[in-house]
């Protein structure tokens, strides 16, 4: 599996710890779903106007928001929905924009670790890119239910 981790951002320091738990939350999730790990992922880790920008601009709200998912493919629930054809070794799913600076607002919020909040919005968008949403209440607790498992799976617990 292939991880591109850029970060565009000076507010918040970003180190290989935090990497580590980008690229942890994206495997973990990832393999509850599909069975292949020739997959590609990139991460982009911005500031609170940065996704601001790209949430006027490709959602039409005009406010920050912690993050966003850009998938390439159709998914439904972590299923597929269309066939493709990749000719290189690695599928793209799509791409995960963070705000490093609204993750760190939250987590102190809600009173748990960066660690925790950013692994939490890593799994969250994978499950984007995967098809998931959360505009329905029953969707919604589908897409909490992996969200815990996948965190409790890496010790990472409210």
């Amino acid at each position: 599996m292939k991880i591109f981790i850029q970060n565009q951002q000076d507010k918040v320091d970003i180190d290989q710890h935090i990497s580590k738990i980008i690229e942890e939350s994206i495997v973990n999730t990832i393999k509850v779903f599909l069975e292949e790990e020739k997959f590609e992922i990139s991460v982009l880790i911005v500031d609170n106007s940065f996704i601001k920008d790209l949430n006027r601009n490709y959602r039409n709200v005009d406010k920050e928001t912690d993050v966003l998912s850009f998938p390439i493919f159709e998914f439904k629930n972590g299923k597929l929905l269309e066939d493709i054809v990749i000719m290189e070794d690695e599928i793209p799913l799509g791409d995960i924009v963070i705000s490093i600076e609204k993750a760190a607002q939250q987590a102190k919020e809600f009173g748990h670790s960066l660690e925790r909040e950013i692994a939490y919005l890593t799994v969250h968008s994978v499950l984007h890119l995967l098809g998931f949403d959360h505009i329905e209440e029953n969707d919604r607790k589908i897409m909490r239910e992996y969200e815990e498992q996948i965190l409790q799976s890496m010790g990472l617990t409210r």
